[in-house]
């Protein structure tokens, strides 16, 4: 395929500025994100944070495991309605989508390696993916609280 000159000296800055086009061809997963401590009642989870748009684009893409107590939160600047879907991640997950003080407002189940679309069921700022089972075997369900610093009351 042939580019036009002026196209190929932008390529470079296209893919510089989507960033996640990047980790997404190299098949690398982010495992060097700030993390935080989430408690799900008597429950411990360790969470990556997915701070930024391509953070959060990449997500757990490329892991090919996630030992049970860790997960990876997606932080949102507003709440909305979240969506996600599951091409080139490994790992079979649930999503939880959250309001801002901790409450689980929906739980999905996502099968790796597809395009099908996963969303809250009302707008939301945070989404914990965890590996798929977890919520279930901890008896956790929507309505359920998690507590931990990104839910702590806003002045």
């Amino acid at each position: 395929m042939r580019m036009l000159p002026a196209f190929r000296r932008l390529l470079p800055l296209v893919l510089i500025a989507t960033g996640a086009v990047q980790a997404q061809t190299t098949g690398e997963p982010q495992l060097g994100l700030e993390r935080t401590r989430l408690s799900a009642g008597m429950h411990q989870i360790d969470a990556q944070l997915a701070l930024t748009p391509e953070q959060r684009q990449i997500g757990l893409m490329w892991r090919k495991e996630m030992p049970q107590h860790e997960g990876m939160l997606f932080v949102f600047e507003q709440p909305s309605t979240q969506c996600f879907w599951m091409k080139n991640t490994l790992l079979p997950l649930t999503a939880a989508f959250v309001a801002d003080d901790g409450t689980i407002v929906n739980l999905v189940d996502m099968k790796p390696q597809t395009t099908d679309s996963h969303c809250s069921t009302r707008p939301v700022r945070y989404v914990l993916e965890m590996n798929q089972g977890w919520f279930a075997k901890k008896n956790l369900k929507a309505g359920f609280r998690l507590g931990g610093k990104p839910f702590e009351t806003r002045p």
